[in-house]
């Protein structure tokens, strides 16, 4: 993905003076990804037999951090005159989503052994670290 999103970003007719390219590059992709991991994670939390009741939160959690991140992947890969409160009301929701969610999924890896948890919690944290640094180099 990395090759096509950042020939996309690079031959943009208007590219946003807002974000740090490689920055927004990155973020991009740890969103998509966290979205894709934390549906995934959900799926396998339904399938854990006998532990479905424990697993009430971090499903709901997976499934609301998917949800917002691949909003904010999408919001992020639309170049053409952003609001910059818009999007950083976004990366926000999406840092929060992933502290949620990578918490949550941090304590079912630790107590119930749950690999799938543990893959879960790295991919938020990663996410999470992408929005931060964006913030961080958004210029307005």
């Amino acid at each position: 993905m990395t090759h096509h999103l950042q020939a996309m970003l690079q031959t943009h007719p208007q590219p946003s003076t807002l974000f740090d390219q490689e920055a927004l590059r990155a973020c991009i992709e740890a969103c998509f990804e966290c979205a894709q991991i934390c549906t995934s994670c959900a799926d396998a939390c339904l399938g854990e037999q006998g532990h479905l009741a424990h697993l009430v939160r971090c499903i709901r959690l997976n499934l609301d951090c998917a949800d917002v991140c691949g909003t904010t992947g999408r919001v992020l890969s639309r170049l053409t005159q952003p609001d910059p409160n818009v999007v950083r009301a976004q990366l926000q929701a999406c840092l929060v989503a992933c502290q949620a969610c990578g918490s949550e999924c941090e304590m079912h890896a630790r107590d119930m052994n749950m690999q799938h948890c543990a893959v879960c919690a790295e991919s938020c944290r990663r996410c999470e670290q992408a929005c931060q640094e964006l913030l961080a180099k958004m210029t307005a």
